[in-house]
């Protein structure tokens, strides 16, 4: 039986927050050859922009999601007024009290914690939202981590984060081979550029 990763998608929603864990699950659907796939899940069947132009139709709404094994809630400006949204709440709480995992991306850790599911947990975010997420209350927030877990919830810090968490999470979906060999499909092995003048690093 296919298990599915269900991403959800609101309008101001980091692109990377949600493209980057988009394309590590995509990748274990093709190694795990469809024992896993990735969805992507909104309030309505509209198109939803996110905050810096994308324009994405989700697979599924609220309405007709299917059975998730995965929950993943991205961030980005737009989570602001998410974690506010009653039915944005409802989805969450309810596809995530099913789900085997429940995860977040940069401030979709807001969305979480309104949720319920980071009450009393450790958890982080982006490192410019740590204050409003201490500042929610009842999670112990912790800095300069990329991801977070504490029992089946698992939160990473900003944007490209999101693609760590995302590996190390199939690492425990499968196993460390298989994160590898996503990780080895995606040739995802990071190399910070030098920002030194070319003459200084000569």
């Amino acid at each position: 039986m296919t298990r599915t990763v269900g991403i959800v998608l609101f309008p101001g929603m980091e692109e990377l927050d949600f493209v980057g864990p988009l394309e590590v699950f995509g990748m274990l659907g093709f190694v795990s050859q469809g024992e896993w796939r990735v969805v992507t899940i909104a309030e309505s069947p509209e198109i939803v922009p996110a905050y810096n132009g994308l324009k994405v139709r989700a697979d599924y709404s609220f309405d007709n999601a299917p059975p998730l094994d995965v929950v993943l809630v991205p961030g980005g400006l737009g989570s602001r007024k998410e974690m506010d949204n009653p039915r944005m709440l409802d989805f969450v709480r309810q596809a995530g009290g099913d789900a085997a995992w429940v995860t977040s991306v940069c401030t979709g850790a807001f969305i979480l914690h309104r949720a319920g599911f980071l009450s009393g947990k450790r958890a982080t975010t982006h490192w410019g939202a740590i204050q409003t997420l201490r500042d929610l209350g009842d999670v112990e927030v912790v800095d300069n981590e990329r991801w977070v877990q504490d029992g089946n919830v698992i939160t990473a810090a900003g944007v490209s984060a999101g693609i760590d968490m995302s590996l190390f999470l199939v690492s425990l979906l499968r196993d460390a081979d298989t994160a590898r060999n996503v990780q080895k499909m995606m040739e995802y092995y990071p190399k910070p550029p030098s920002f030194e003048p070319q003459e200084a690093r000569a």
